[in-house]
């Protein structure tokens, strides 16, 4: 008698629908993360953008304190990097902590604007994301109060 044995195979290893399957939901899931992340970081430039313009507002209000003029449109912000030569109520510097303007939250330079059409003193403008004056996304000094 003889007896036939079966050999049991095992199967290793994933199939290639198991295999797609998986890198589909991994696809769905780093989109949704993605997605997220890019949006949490538009918004954190925004408020980048806000502060320094409320921290750069604040530093001309100081300036036509102190002087009693405002700011020159031709040098713009960088007057508030050196000590005037008006002013002698500093040891060393100026109305700002650094010895830069700070850029905006897409790395733009701000623009100081006297007396705009809004009928301010005047208003430091950022061109927002697209980096082109007069568009929807400029954010004011003027607003961020």
């Amino acid at each position: 008698m003889t007896v036939t044995r079966r050999k049991k195979h095992f199967r290793h290893g994933f199939t290639m629908v198991e295999l797609m399957a998986m890198l589909i939901i991994i696809g769905l899931l780093a989109t949704l993360v993605v997605t997220k992340v890019a949006t949490k970081i538009d918004q954190a430039r925004i408020t980048t953008t806000k502060a320094n313009l409320k921290m750069l507002h604040s530093a001309v209000n100081q300036f036509k304190m102190d002087t009693g003029r405002y700011l020159s449109e031709d040098v713009g912000l960088m007057e508030l990097i050196e000590q005037p030569p008006d002013v002698r109520i500093f040891e060393t510097g100026g109305y700002l902590e650094t010895t830069e303007v700070p850029p905006d939250g897409w790395g733009n330079e701000f623009k100081f604007e006297l007396f705009p059409e809004s009928g301010k003193q005047f208003v430091i403008r950022s061109f927002g994301p697209d980096g082109e004056e007069g568009t929807e996304d400029d954010l004011l000094s003027t607003d961020a109060y």
